[in-house]
């Protein structure tokens, strides 16, 4: 099923979205750098950006840089007067990060390194996207700060929250695991938004997305 659904994905990416020198670079410079390859693919950059646009946001956070791909994406969706603002725990990764960055030629993109419930603390709202791919035990407590810097009708996006479907394990000992099963658990009981989570598989494999919006 996995060549499949690469196929699938590198038809997508040929019909709808096309070739980017710029976003290719930045792949290319993260692998370099020795980063993980776990960007989001080309498509969910690009619904990323939709979302941005649909929103017609001009505050952004996102919480988890690695070598800013979804960044640049993201920030290509803001107006001119927008501003993104990614946390990134890991120095090495911010640097490959801003490197990037600076190569699309986008100046309105803040990378800040620290520990990302250390820097929330510091930041000051509202934001009209969030996009969360971060560590995942931390997942629930990333999302209050999201809720906090939030306002009526900000959109909040969490990353590889269904975990090769064992989000639906409750036995489940991995940390990563339990981190998105209390995501959930809290949604649940959490009236100050409504959301929904979607599974996806791509080239990537199975997984999915939680997508929330304030009310």
């Amino acid at each position: 099923m996995n060549e499949q659904w690469t196929a699938v994905d590198q038809y997508i990416n040929d019909t709808l979205i096309g070739n980017d020198p710029v976003l290719d670079a930045a792949l290319a410079a993260s692998d370099a750098g020795g980063l993980p390859a776990i960007s989001v693919t080309a498509a969910q950059g690009k619904l990323l950006q939709l979302l941005a646009r649909a929103q017609n946001a001009k505050n952004i956070l996102e919480i988890g840089t690695l070598g800013g791909y979804s960044a640049i994406w993201m920030a290509r969706g803001l107006p001119p007067d927008g501003k993104l603002i990614t946390l990134e725990i890991d120095p090495h990764h911010a640097e490959v990060a801003r490197k990037n960055i600076a190569r699309a030629g986008l100046q309105n993109v803040d990378v800040r390194v620290g520990k990302a419930l250390e820097t929330l603390a510091t930041l000051q709202g509202p934001f009209d996207l969030f996009f969360i791919d971060a560590d995942k035990p931390n997942i629930p407590e990333y999302f209050q700060w999201a809720l906090k810097l939030s306002r009526v009708g900000s959109v909040i996006v969490v990353d590889n929250v269904v975990r090769n479907g064992a989000l639906a394990d409750e036995h489940s000992e991995d940390a990563n695991v339990q981190g998105v099963r209390r995501l959930h658990a809290m949604l649940s009981n959490e009236a100050r938004v409504m959301a929904t989570t979607i599974q996806t598989v791509g080239s990537k494999g199975y997984d999915g997305f939680t997508l929330a919006v304030v009310r």
